[in-house]
């Protein structure tokens, strides 16, 4: 078990690395497939012994070699985040854990780059939704329809607050994303990951505002919250549903 915990959390920080340059090159319209990478203040490339993931990082004690300006943290927390989130999915096996492996690499992509940039790129989010209905129409399960009711359901419930207020409480990104985790979590667990969301976004929202970080009216990006109760909603979704509705 513990060398093939070790293999999972080293894949998952080698992804984690992938990943921290989809969320970054994305939302710029850059190319992710190829293309080495650069320091973003010198524009030196970082050469192979430089990009290990985590591992150079903390051996260059988060700076770049040639140009000794610091690196963004964002990089080491992404790696290391997907690695622990893969090792989650290895120990609390879920059911179909290779789809629940790509589903969560992309709600992490959700949370970094809608937290970063204030947009969810279609192409995760349709992406992820095509591999969802690939996976519902071949495993051709009961509850085929009822996984789409919770999609679409939670969609129109986003959209109704977009319209209701105009675009500030909620934006048409987050709309198109709810199809992804109300497909894959179905009726009535989509109503719980919905709920999820909003208790944790208004939690930390309050926070904020008590600790002055922020102030009512201002507007914070609710895809991580989305991202985040979806994958807490996969592993604990059953529990939480009977929590919440009794059922």
């Amino acid at each position: 078990m513990f060398l093939e915990a070790t293999v999972i959390f080293l894949a998952g920080l080698a992804l984690g690395s992938f990943l921290s340059v989809v969320t970054y090159r994305l939302p710029r319209g850059k190319t992710f497939i190829k293309g080495r990478s650069l320091c973003p203040h010198c524009g030196a490339k970082i050469k192979w012994h430089d990009n290990i993931p985590l591992a150079s990082f903390l051996l260059l004690k988060g700076r770049c070699r040639n140009c000794r300006k610091k690196i963004s943290k964002r990089y080491p927390l992404i790696e290391l985040g997907t690695g622990l989130g893969l090792l989650l999915i290895y120990f609390l096996s879920p059911a179909y854990p290779l789809l629940v492996a790509v589903l969560f690499l992309l709600a992490l992509s959700v949370f970094v780059i809608d937290l970063e940039h204030k947009i969810i790129p279609d192409e995760i989010i349709f992406f992820g939704f095509f591999l969802v209905t690939l996976f519902l129409i071949f495993r051709e399960t009961p509850d085929f329809y009822p996984r789409f009711l919770g999609g679409f359901s939670s969609a129109l419930f986003l959209l109704l607050v977009n319209l209701v207020t105009k675009g500030k409480g909620m934006g048409v990104g987050d709309v198109k994303f709810a199809l992804l985790p109300g497909t894959f979590l179905g009726w009535p667990t989509s109503f719980t990951w919905l709920f999820l969301s909003f208790l944790t976004g208004a939690s930390l929202g309050v926070i904020l505002i008590l600790l002055g970080k922020s102030r009512l009216g201002k507007q914070i990006p609710f895809g991580p919250f989305l991202a985040f109760s979806f994958i807490v909603t996969v592993f604990f979704g059953k529990v939480l549903t009977k929590w919440i509705l009794g059922i």
